[in-house]
This record gives C-alpha cells, sequence and structure tokens, in this order.
C-alpha cells in the first residue's frame, strides 16, 4: 500500500516529473532546462531578445529624432544631454544607434533567408535526385564557392542596385551554395534510411517526399549552420555600408556610421566605439547561440 499524499503533491511519474512532457507544454520546459544549463545561450539570447526590442520600439527609446541636425553642437563628448555624443552632422549618435538596430536585424535574417529559399531546395533535390542533376548543381556550386564571398556580393550589388534590400539579396544569394552544399550532404544520408523506402513503395510522391521525410530529419545541421550565418549576414551588411553598398544616408545603419566616424578618427575617436561595439557583441550572441544550438543538437557533443 502506498504512503498517502500531501494535499497538492504532485503523484509521482506525474507530468512535472516526466523528462519528455509531450506538446507545446514539454517543448517549452525542455527549451526552459537547456536554458538553465547553457549559461552562454541564455545570455546570448537574453542580449539577441533585448536587441529585438530595442529594434521595435527604436521611435519610442531613442531621445531624438535620428536625423535631427544641430550645426552648432558637432563632434561633441559624451554627456548628459547626448549620451554617445554627436556625430560630424550634430546628429545623436545614441539615437542613431538605436534606429540602427532594425536595418542591421532585418539585414541579417534577409540574407539568411535569401540563402535559404535558394539553396535548400536546391540542396534537396540534387542529394535525393542524384545522377546528372547532381552533377550540375554541384559544378554550379563549386564555381560560386570559388568566388570571394565579398567580391561576389559587391558584384550582385553592383548588378541589382545600391541599396539594403538589395544588398542583402546578394548576401543571402552568396550563402546559397553554402546552405546547398549542407542540406545536399544530409539528404544523401537520410535518403538511405528505411522509412524513405517504404513511402516509397507506398506511393509517395516527390514534393511529399521530400518536405515529409527528408527535410525535417536533415534540418538540424541547417539550423545551425543559419545562426552561424546570421553573424557572417551582419558583418557583410556593416562591410558593404562602410564602402556605401548598404543603407545609404541619412537612415542609419551601423556599418554607416562606423564609415563616416572612420573620416573623424583622430578628432573624435569615441565615435567609432558605439557603432563598433554594437557589431561586435551582436555577431558574438549569434555565434555564441549558433554553438550551443549545435551542441544541443548533436548527441555526441551533449555527451563530452
Amino acid at each position: 500500500m502506498s504512503a498517502p499524499q500531501a494535499p497538492g503533491a504532485t503523484p509521482a511519474g506525474g507530468p512535472a516529473d516526466r523528462p519528455d512532457t509531450p506538446g507545446p507544454a514539454g517543448r517549452l520546459v525542455r527549451f526552459a532546462r537547456w536554458l538553465r544549463r547553457d549559461l552562454r545561450a541564455a545570455l546570448s539570447l537574453s542580449f539577441l531578445l533585448a536587441l529585438l526590442v530595442v529594434a521595435v520600439f527604436a521611435a519610442q527609446i531613442a531621445p531624438y529624432p535620428p536625423t535631427q541636425q544641430d550645426v552648432n553642437n558637432t563632434l561633441l563628448a559624451p554627456s548628459a544631454a547626448h549620451l554617445l555624443g554627436t556625430d560630424d552632422l550634430g546628429r545623436d549618435v545614441f539615437s542613431r544607434l538605436i534606429h540602427g538596430a532594425p536595418a542591421t536585424l532585418y539585414a541579417s535574417f534577409l540574407a539568411v533567408s535569401v540563402g535559404l529559399l535558394i539553396g535548400l531546395p536546391v540542396g534537396l533535390l540534387a542529394g535525393f535526385l542524384g545522377g546528372w542533376v547532381d552533377d550540375v548543381i554541384g559544378r554550379l556550386i563549386d564555381t560560386l564557392l570559388s568566388f570571394p564571398a565579398i567580391v561576389l556580393a559587391i558584384a550582385v550589388t553592383g548588378a541589382l542596385g545600391i541599396g539594403l534590400t538589395n544588398s542583402m539579396i546578394a548576401v543571402g544569394i552568396v550563402f546559397s551554395p553554402q546552405l546547398a552544399r549542407l542540406a545536399r550532404a544530409q539528404t544523401l544520408i537520410v535518403k538511405q534510411e528505411l522509412y524513405v523506402d517504404a513511402a516509397r513503395v507506398f506511393g509517395a510522391s516527390l514534393p511529399r517526399l521530400l518536405v515529409r521525410h527528408i527535410l525535417p530529419n536533415a534540418v538540424q545541421p541547417v539550423i545551425v549552420q543559419v545562426t552561424l550565418l546570421l553573424a557572417v549576414a551582419l558583418l557583410a551588411e556593416a562591410s558593404l555600408s562602410f564602402l556605401g553598398l548598404g543603407v545609404q544616408p541619412p537612415t542609419p545603419s551601423w556599418g554607416a556610421m562606423l564609415a563616416r566616424a572612420y573620416q573623424y578618427m583622430e578628432i573624435a575617436p569615441e565615435q567609432m566605439y558605439a557603432p563598433g561595439i554594437a557589431i561586435l557583441l551582436t555577431a558574438l550572441s549569434f555565434n555564441a547561440l549558433g554553438e550551443s544550438v549545435r551542441i544541443a543538437l548533436d548527441p555526441t557533443m551533449k555527451r563530452r
């Protein structure tokens, strides 16, 4: 006979004690446990969520409009009125830094989304169909990967036109061969599984095989690569804006702010600190989150 339980106590073996609670609640519990175990993931995700909040509410948080000029107060040092000083046109650097966050996040996610939309289907088809299709796609991927990434991005931007959206589409095209190659490699492994053969026997169509059976079981390494490419896209946007191919004045962008501050480095070197540190911390957060996701999804790494 089992011992009586205190009122309100959860029975042994109840939902609170089960390591794998089914449904959305279980996934949320496992996610919370992962964040508790991985401080790096918790810190990087917290920073990125805070950055997202800043980007959404930039107009309410910034003390000044980002394009407001005061030619009588240019290149001021940080003060109570201007927390990070002013630039060469008298614009508040702190306000421009805040208003640059939406462009930065938009650029990163747009570039990775374009890379996924192009690279993922191409990689799945190449790995699953094989034969001449795989050969043709493989040669195209090798050709694109032979070009330096930034040079290819500049060339595509020149063809599409200058601007943030066009430059990030160019970066996404540069990302697509990497994602296609990774998706192809995973597809080659997954398509040998028995459940794929069973689906073929039962007459599953090609789209159903790819979407229902191949993609869910090949997507984990792609997810890890996406988190890492977000950091690369951030740096690419900063580089293209620095070169004048990304965000165009007077729209604020961290890369454009860095390029403008570079011109006055000897007079006001502190102008470079804010956008440079913002780019550094955001890129590090994306990289740290990607590394944590890779460890979480790799059973051998988890055991270590």
